[in-house]
């Protein structure tokens, strides 16, 4: 559950400008010069907080420690409010998964946050949110949190993380951990899942919501020439035929082709213009 921190007297969850306010045994406290009413935040010797001086500016991120009280530290965490990034499991228990986030205390991922079961050793990309308390938390629920408005046209390429896939549509994409994608499931092939990479073209501007269609593939005669040479060979090392066509299951084609079933379909479209093959009803014949 997320609330509203505005009182909160440092920004917790995100790096910001501090002051030295004093220096102790333990490390540095540290003020905002703008918000003295809000009163200093510790930074330990082991995150930072030696060699400094009263007055000194610096750079921090704040977050909570292990009992729950603002700290800071000079680390550069992998995620920070706002964003969303890839973070690794390192543990899962009663209360959820622990992620690495670069820091020394563990992120937790609540059970109620999780969109699937995790697994220790995996990554899975989560955006960071604040609980009801104050605690920095992660959450796999970011579809809602993507925006719509990506600056990018048809033809352009694009990088992108694959966070859900729905068989019945296609990949769910993350443009720049920022952005709505969707790679259709008659364009997927079998090296895109859950937490995987991607390089995509984006294909198609979506009018009714300005969302990005992308396809893994080159355009143009090029692509539809090596997808139907691989055709090819398939149909010969078979003897001439195979049970495969427009009615054939994604999946399937992969499995058989390593090629999406868009792809799939444009190569064996282009072999039967060339009089190559002949597409019919039960598969596709060598001619």
């Amino acid at each position: 559950m997320e609330a509203n921190h505005s009182n909160l007297p440092f920004k917790i969850g995100q790096t910001q400008t501090l002051q030295v306010d004093h220096l102790s045994k333990i490390g540095a406290f540290l003020a905002d010069p703008e918000r003295p009413e809000a009163g200093t935040v510790l930074l330990p010797k082991k995150e930072g907080g030696s060699g400094l001086s009263a007055g000194e500016a610096l750079s921090v991120f704040v977050y909570l420690d292990s009992e729950d009280r603002p700290i800071a530290t000079t680390r550069q965490p992998k995620i920070e409010m706002g964003q969303m990034r890839p973070l690794t499991v390192v543990s899962v228990t009663k209360i959820g998964a622990f992620l690495d986030w670069g820091l020394e205390k563990d992120l937790l991922l609540p059970f109620h946050e999780q969109t699937v079961r995790v697994q220790i050793g995996k990554e899975y990309l989560v955006a960071l949110y604040l609980d009801k308390t104050g605690r920095p938390c992660a959450t796999m629920k970011v579809y809602e949190r993507l925006k719509a408005d990506a600056p990018y046209k048809v033809g352009d390429w694009v990088h992108g993380y694959v966070y859900n896939i729905n068989p019945n549509v296609g990949a769910f994409v993350a443009v720049d951990y920022q952005y709505h994608g969707l790679i259709p499931r008659q364009d997927m092939n079998r090296d895109i899942h859950i937490a995987t990479h991607v390089r995509a073209r984006v294909s198609q501007v979506r009018n009714r919501d300005h969302r990005l269609i992308l396809s893994p593939h080159k355009q143009g005669y090029k692509m539809i020439n090596t997808d139907g040479a691989v055709v090819m060979r398939k149909l010969k090392a078979a003897g001439g035929f195979l049970p495969y066509g427009d009615k054939t299951p994604p999946a399937v084609i992969g499995r058989e082709f390593g090629l999406s079933k868009g792809a799939f379909k444009r190569a064996i479209g282009h072999l039967q213009k060339r009089g190559k093959l002949r597409i019919g009803k039960d598969g596709i014949h060598l001619l």
